[in-house]
């Protein structure tokens, strides 16, 4: 069995070595242990510490993102030959001593993905604020996707090859909340281990303050509501658009019956236009529902190429070593 571990890298020259310092360099039951960095643009001596390591080393000639970076570490692994992917940060937030508990449930084939959770509310260096909107996103995520995982956002992972022949990660910000919604949506197991964190070495760098912070999870758990819930979604904006319309016509009729109806015209021209808007959104959502299914279709025929190529690679390496 062959164990991949993906590290994305950003300028880390400062606390790359603690981390594949750290890695463990046998495990029962793993074969082989290949250690991947995803250089996404670095500037510093991040390739150089690297390659003293022994890792194989995927170059990114511009920063393009954690998104891109972890999926070119899949393409990666996959094509290596992986049956198990650990994805961990180089800033060395998570400690690497818990990789064997991460991939255990996968190893025996009973779960697909194994998040890391850092039982956010009881890290000491998250403030109130960070504790508050992580457990904020987690609810939202969880009632989304229908999952108790605790800790949807933790990027420490392991995933089983199939998983990652599922997986397609569309985004460049961050890959942890569309994962964590298509794994749920393909029926994939997902489960979590408890982990500690490290101290922190240094700020993020996937948003400068708390305010971008809130604004990209934000417009990303909307993306994801849009792509898989698009009947909620669209359904409360056009409820919402609906009900003041029908409260405002009713006004009118009460006005009109009354024999005052001629001063509020206006009102009734509001309500037509809140009408067409609640139209417009339930339209929407149909496009949607629509767009989502010819989604699924083309996923799944994507899956099915993947999995060929698997199957040709390894029978083309079974070839090899017969020879």
């Amino acid at each position: 069995m062959k164990l991949v571990i993906n590290i994305p890298c950003y300028n880390e020259e400062k606390t790359l070595s603690a981390v594949l310092a750290e890695i463990p360099k046998k495990i029962p039951g793993i074969k082989t242990i290949e250690v991947q960095i995803v250089d996404d643009g670095s500037t510093d001596r991040t390739s150089e510490i690297a390659a003293s390591y022994g890792c194989k080393i995927i170059s990114h000639k511009k920063n393009l993102g954690l998104g891109r970076a972890f999926k070119s570490g899949v393409e990666a692994a996959l094509e290596s030959g992986a049956d198990i992917f650990v994805n961990t940060d180089a800033d060395n937030q998570y400690p690497s001593s818990y990789i064997p508990d991460l991939i255990a449930p996968v190893m025996t084939s009973s779960v697909d993905i194994v998040i890391g959770n850092r039982v956010p509310w009881k890290v000491e260096h998250f403030s109130p604020l960070k504790k508050t909107l992580q457990w904020f996103g987690n609810l939202i995520v969880r009632n989304l996707i229908g999952t108790d995982i605790p800790d949807t956002v933790s990027g420490f992972r392991a995933y089983s090859r199939e998983s990652l022949l599922r997986l397609n990660v569309t985004t460049k910000f961050s890959y942890v909340l569309d994962t964590i919604v298509q794994a749920v949506k393909m029926d994939l197991t997902v489960s979590s281990v408890p982990i500690r964190t490290n101290p922190p070495t240094r700020k993020s760098r996937l948003f400068k303050n708390i305010f971008q912070h809130m604004w990209k999870s934000g417009t990303s758990l909307v993306r994801l509501l849009i792509i898989y819930r698009p009947f909620q979604f669209f359904g409360v904006l056009a409820v919402t658009s609906f009900v003041p319309a029908l409260a405002i016509a009713i006004r009118f009729l009460i006005f009109f019956f009354l024999g005052i109806g001629k001063g509020h015209v206006q009102s009734l021209l509001f309500a037509v236009v809140l009408v067409i808007i609640s139209g417009l959104f339930l339209v929407s959502a149909i496009l949607a529902f629509l767009v989502g299914n010819n989604r699924k279709l083309l996923e799944e025929n994507l899956y099915h190429i993947k999995l060929m190529s698997w199957n040709h690679r390894l029978k083309k390496e079974k070839s090899l070593h017969k020879k």
